[in-house]
């Protein structure tokens, strides 16, 4: 008798020890934090289980790695991934953290256009580099005519649909669905109010992109482009050749480091010292601020500017021919005392 009770004693601890290791388990894979740092985790097609799993718990400091690897078991991760960004916090538990990669629940992604971007490789470099897509598949797309009809848009002109700014879209997201959010934010940019300016100046949107493109190509100096903007209009009001370098630049590809008389003379639609008004399109991706100055310029006589001999990136205005040939004078004269 007393032998049958201790071996009913021990039944009973095996049976707790058990209930208490499993309840253990799932209290640990299900409810306790498992992670201790923040990490962002991108999940690729075709990734293996093994891989997601290891990359989880190596990036985000994994307190319970087998924790993880039940999980991935149990949710069927091997089947059931889905690629994305995934930000994982150190309070998720680790059923938290794989059925966020099994159900697809994306954190979005910061997709910045900044800086220059004077080619279309460049823009595609920047969007493939941000995001899931390839560069090529962008540049494609970048001259693909029937593509871009779809969104309103041509080969030529389509750096206007593309307003440097930051955008949160998931990192997921089809060359398509890139495109139809900046024509989206583009529509959202043109705001009833920026299109009667534009209506005002007698401006398409396309030309306003395209003189902002031209103003963003002159300067860096953010303060200088509504006096540029307006200098160009005051052009164009009177007839006058716009003959700003930086689309000639544009007409070799901006392979050159400096322009000469000689490459004046290129016979290109988009020379501006040599045909009057507006090139055909954008010659860069023009920042918003340059497009509010073109459809906001500084209202003043100026017809001509030149760089400054301070070489602070500013420029020096003029109304008269004799003033610009004086500053002219001035900014040479700097500069060959800068060369020697």
């Amino acid at each position: 008798m007393k032998k049958r009770h201790v071996i009913l004693n021990l039944l009973i601890l095996a049976v707790l020890a058990a209930a208490v290791f499993f309840v253990g388990r799932y209290v640990a894979d299900n409810r306790l934090p498992n992670f201790s740092v923040r990490y962002v985790l991108y999940v690729y097609p075709g990734m293996t289980a093994e891989a997601i799993a290891d990359s989880l718990s190596d990036g985000a400091g994994a307190l319970r790695r087998g924790s993880v690897e039940r999980s991935a078991r149990r949710e069927a991760l091997s089947q059931r991934a889905k690629p994305g960004r995934y930000v994982i916090e150190p309070s998720f538990s680790a059923v938290y953290a794989v059925r966020m990669i099994c159900n697809g629940w994306q954190t979005p992604q910061e997709l910045t256009l900044s800086g220059t971007i004077r080619s279309k490789g460049r823009l595609a470099s920047v969007i493939g580099r941000q995001m899931m897509v390839d560069s090529a598949q962008v540049a494609d797309a970048l001259n693909d005519a029937d593509f871009l009809a779809g969104y309103g848009f041509t080969p030529e002109n389509v750096f206007a649909m593309f307003l440097p700014d930051t955008y949160q879209m998931y990192w997921t997201a089809s060359v398509g669905e890139i495109f139809e959010r900046f024509r989206d934010e583009y529509d959202l940019f043109w705001s009833q109010e920026r299109q009667n300016r534009a209506d005002a100046l007698g401006l398409s949107r396309i030309e306003v992109s395209t003189l902002a493109s031209i103003v963003s190509g002159e300067t860096l100096q953010k303060s200088e482009y509504p006096v540029i903007a307006g200098v160009y209009l005051n052009r164009l009001r009177k007839g006058m050749k716009l003959q700003a370098d930086p689309t000639v630049a544009f007409c070799y590809g901006y392979t050159l480091d400096r322009i000469l008389k000689k490459h004046l003379r290129i016979d290109s639609p988009y020379n501006t010292y040599r045909y009057a008004g507006l090139p055909p399109a954008p010659i860069n991706v023009p920042p918003k601020a340059c497009i509010d100055a073109v459809l906001n310029p500084d209202r003043h006589g100026y017809m001509y500017f030149c760089a400054s001999p301070a070489f602070d990136g500013t420029h020096r205005f003029a109304v008269t021919y004799n003033e610009h040939l004086k500053n002219a004078r001035e900014f040479q004269r700097a500069l060959t005392m800068r060369q020697r």
